[in-house]
């Protein structure tokens, strides 16, 4: 943002902070979507999609990585640094490990499941999971609930703090 000048370039013309903002988050969906279709391929090669289900795999990641991509932008437009940008992974990782994609999560204490079952990952986590398994019910609709809040806190904060970044 500070060394191209791209996004003021993009707000002299007549898009507003909110394209600005979604035309940078569809561009990660699409790269989401790459790899979604590249591990459901692969997930179907080995016989890992045990239901019909798991086509709507494809649309819940999109919506994971529309999640992701619109908190992530709100918070790197907060950071003015590189190295700043080390701060993500070190959130990420811990997450990561920790979001029941290796473990059950009934492996680690109540207290820690209960901060586990907080977090973002686990939603996508879960919602993918039962989708892929055919283990299909109203509960997946909280996970999608979660994400479309998300989506909306995610995107109100970036057009917020683009406008206040380039505009003001």
């Amino acid at each position: 943002m500070q060394f191209a000048k791209l996004y003021e370039g993009m707000l002299a013309t007549s898009l507003g902070p909110l394209d600005v903002a979604l035309g940078e988050i569809l561009l990660a969906l699409l790269r989401g979507a790459l790899y979604a279709v590249g591990f459901q391929l692969v997930m179907q090669v080995l016989g890992l999609n045990l239901s019909w289900w798991a086509l709507l795999a494809l649309p819940a990641v999109l919506l994971i990585a529309f999640g992701f991509a619109s908190v992530g932008m709100a918070i790197t437009s907060y950071m003015k640094t590189f190295q700043q940008m080390d701060w993500i992974n070190f959130v990420m990782l811990p997450m990561f490990l920790f979001s029941a994609t290796f473990y059950p999560i009934t492996v680690y204490p109540e207290w820690l499941q209960q901060v586990i079952q907080a977090l973002p990952l686990w939603h996508g986590v879960e919602l993918v999971r039962g989708l892929t398994t055919g283990d299909v019910g109203w509960g997946l609709l909280w996970h999608v609930l979660y994400y479309a809040v998300m989506i909306t806190i995610g995107l109100v904060f970036t057009t917020r703090r683009l406008r206040t970044l380039f505009l003001d």
